[in-house]
């Protein structure tokens, strides 16, 4: 809701400036934008445009850790799955070749005194009860020209490799085989009971070490999890310090480009650090000089507008003789006499403006902060510079708003907005006051033909008066009024911007946002 009024009374302290619609003067770079949302500066748009385009290097920092651990924990997760399996295979054919082994001795014992065609299979039995899974016996009878096959328990393959049992029976020599039958893994041992002219061989299902071995990988993948996020918290927290001198630099630069030349970074812990160190004292010693090369511009300014006054005191003077005589003078003296009062009258007013904003260059300007009534400061510059006929809106809950500000800036601002308005935009159609967020904005809507796009920003640096304000003559202003208003705004820790009519008409809607809570002087140093 919101309440519409007509301007109250009041006191207001105009800025004439020239401008495209209703000011064409510029300022100290204020961005622009309308309504009551918050300005970005200049800076913090680039900021902005930058984190949407791309990564940050945080990010890319956080990001890089996070793809390492997964890599890192993949690698050893594998490795480790590969040497657990290699090792549980390798311990398991030991002892399976060293039962066999055992039970090969036995049997080609036994065998010896077995009578000759006699079944040996009560002996295969007697070894299958003391351990081994599968037993097979390949023992080749007197007389026959192919070896006899003796078996025990349910052989899980069709037969034997061939390889295997070439290898323990023909050859001689002991065989492992690993063979796979039915998606069951086994391990195969031969052994050749030379004393029996045969060969024995036993089997034994691995399975077990496959189970686990899945086991050990459902685990390592829990742990490897763990682990990458492991990897992207220390790749957070590491970039996070790594990277904070560089975003202190960063928001120091910020603070520097906005106008808070005292800003330095603290460097009294890192002096004997390497990087770190010379980065802040080369950061520091350019500003020092920024600094100090602004300073001697703003007093040079000073100095001259100081050493202008008085001779303008003394044309101002005498002009003021001249007019009172000018109905004596001739045609021609008149209208010298015009011109010369229009052009002193810009000229002072270029000197006054060159003062105050070489105060402000020199942070010799401080804040006079008081409790007061918004809308009764409001109302009171309105009608001082507009007239009490001015239509003003304001959100209902304003009327009792009192706030801590600078009212004589308030003032200044809202009163050179109106002046160009009138000037420049057609006059002021109405002001409107809202509050959002802990920010009051405060707008003056003209009736002129808008300000364009490119020109927005422009309007705020001094002496940049845009191309309307660049025809309109001598008696149009000297291109600092906007930038005095953005100064105030700024040192009132507040934005200035100017942007079209949402409803459709032709006209500039130039706008103040300042805090509920106004900023405190102090110098800014950063820690690093």
């Amino acid at each position: 809701m919101s309440s519409v009024d007509q301007a109250g009374g009041g006191s207001s302290d105009s800025d004439q400036v020239g401008s495209e619609s209703t000011l064409q003067a510029a300022g100290a770079g204020a961005p622009t934008t309308a309504g009551p949302t918050k300005l970005l500066s200049p800076h913090a748009r680039k900021r902005s445009q930058t984190s949407e385009s791309q990564l940050g290097l945080r990010s890319r920092v956080t990001l890089a850790f996070t793809l390492g651990a997964l890599v890192l924990s993949i690698i050893l997760g594998a490795a480790t799955l590969n040497l657990t399996r290699r090792s549980l295979l390798a311990e398991r054919e030991r002892r399976t070749i060293t039962r066999t082994s055992v039970s090969a001795t036995t049997l080609d014992g036994l065998l010896k005194n077995l009578q000759p065609g006699a079944d040996p299979t009560p002996l295969l039995s007697d070894l299958q009860a003391q351990g081994p899974q599968f037993l097979m016996l390949k023992y080749p009878g007197s007389g026959n020209r192919e070896p006899q096959l003796f078996l025990t328990g349910e052989v899980p393959i069709g037969d034997l490799p061939q390889s295997l049992v070439t290898k323990a029976l023909w050859d001689g020599q002991p065989a492992v085989m690993r063979v796979e039958s039915k998606d069951t893994l086994y391990t195969a041992v031969g052994v050749p009971l030379p004393d029996a002219n045969g060969a024995y061989f036993e089997l034994n299902a691995i399975d077990d070490i496959a189970t686990a071995v899945q086991s050990q990988t459902v685990t390592l993948i829990i742990v490897s999890s763990i682990t990458t996020l492991a990897g992207a918290a220390l790749g957070w927290w590491a970039s996070r310090r790594a990277l904070r001198p560089l975003m202190l630099v960063g928001d120091a630069a910020g603070r520097i480009a906005d106008g808070h030349l005292e800003t330095r970074l603290n460097a009294a812990d890192y002096a004997e650090d390497p990087e770190l160190g010379p980065l802040v004292s080369s950061f520091n010693g350019m500003v020092e000089k920024l600094q100090a090369r602004i300073d001697r511009d703003a007093r040079f300014a000073s100095d001259v507008s100081h050493e202008l006054r008085s001779p303008l005191t003394t044309i101002n003077a005498s002009v003021d003789v001249l007019s009172r005589a000018a109905d004596n003078l001739p045609d021609r003296a008149k209208t010298a006499l015009d011109l010369l009062e229009s052009d002193l009258v810009r000229f002072t007013q270029l000197v006054e403006d060159l003062l105050e904003i070489s105060r402000f260059d020199a942070g010799a300007v401080r804040l006079d902060v008081n409790e007061i009534s918004l809308m009764g400061v409001v109302r009171r510059a309105v009608e001082a510079v507009a007239g009490k006929d001015t239509t003003i809106v304001a959100d209902d809950d304003l009327d009792a708003l009192v706030m801590p500000m600078d009212k004589v800036r308030v003032v200044r601002v809202l009163s050179n907005f109106i002046d160009n308005a009138a000037k420049y935009g057609d006059g002021v159609q109405r002001v409107e006051v809202h509050r959002s967020d802990g920010t009051v904005s405060i707008s003056v809507v003209d009736g002129g033909p808008g300000v364009p796009v490119d020109e927005r920003d422009l309007i705020f640096e001094r002496f940049s008066r845009g191309v309307q304000g660049g025809r309109r003559g001598a008696g149009s202003g000297v291109g600092l009024g906007l930038a005095l208003v953005a100064e105030h705004a700024r040192l009132m820790g507040g934005e200035v911007g100017v942007a079209d009519r949402d409803d459709g008409e032709s006209g500039a809607v130039f706008v103040l946002h300042i805090p509920e809570v106004p900023p405190t002087d102090s110098d800014t140093v950063m820690e690093l």
